[in-house]
């Protein structure tokens, strides 16, 4: 059974982002950041956020590699997990949105005790009016579901060489302040119906995770 390398680490969110991808190795990096962040996808345009409505927040935003809308991140109130895998990983998949669905699982599994209802969504990629600027909006391949709304979310960064999926879930949602990020405003309420939290401890989510990697 392939071994996976785990590391933790706080602190600035581009930074992390930014890192190289390694090769030749299975790798699991649990990350906190150390100050709240609007991370934009690769392609998301900037003036689709409120910049000043940020910076009167106290929110960085940067932008990731990896594509969809923008994800807001606060201390304390998320478990983010990235995966990377070798191109000649047995988990590897050429199809990209085939290649995600194993990642749901993970989390699926780990989270089953609290979430056993949860589904991991194989079908492709739908959209809402605000996923383009917000990622949690909409629903693509490999993303845990509790009902209608996202539970996890997952994006992907590949080369020939290497995948590296990055994850997420809140633990504490706040709609109101990624409306106020979003240019165009988008109600409160519509995009508090599309995300779910999860109510285990962060330290209990990691540990589960964390023992669902040695079943892969």
């Amino acid at each position: 059974m392939p071994y996976w390398l785990v590391e933790h680490a706080i602190g600035d969110v581009e930074a992390f982002h930014n890192r190289a991808l390694p090769t030749g190795v299975r790798l699991a990096m649990f990350f906190q950041a150390s100050s709240p962040t609007l991370v934009l996808g690769s392609s998301q345009a900037l003036g689709s956020v409120d910049e000043d409505a940020a910076a009167r927040q106290g929110i960085d935003v940067v932008r990731r590699r990896s594509g969809g809308g923008g994800v807001l991140l606060w201390p304390g109130e998320f478990v983010w997990l990235d995966l990377v895998i070798p191109a000649s990983d047995a988990l590897w998949s050429d199809d990209v949105g085939r290649s995600m669905w194993w990642v749901g699982e993970l989390w699926c599994a780990a989270l089953a005790a609290v979430e056993p209802l949860a589904t991991v969504h194989r079908g492709r990629l739908q959209r809402t009016a605000w996923s383009t600027d917000v990622c949690f909006a909409g629903i693509g391949p490999g993303e845990l579901l509790r009902g209608r709304s996202k539970l996890v979310g997952i994006s992907q960064r590949r080369t020939r060489h290497a995948a590296r999926f990055q994850t997420m879930v809140h633990l504490k949602w706040r709609p109101e302040v990624v409306a106020s990020l979003v240019a165009g405003a988008p109600p409160v309420g519509e995009l508090d119906a599309l995300v779910a939290t999860c109510s285990l401890p962060s330290e209990l989510i990691v540990a589960r995770l964390t023992a669902a990697l040695l079943e892969l």
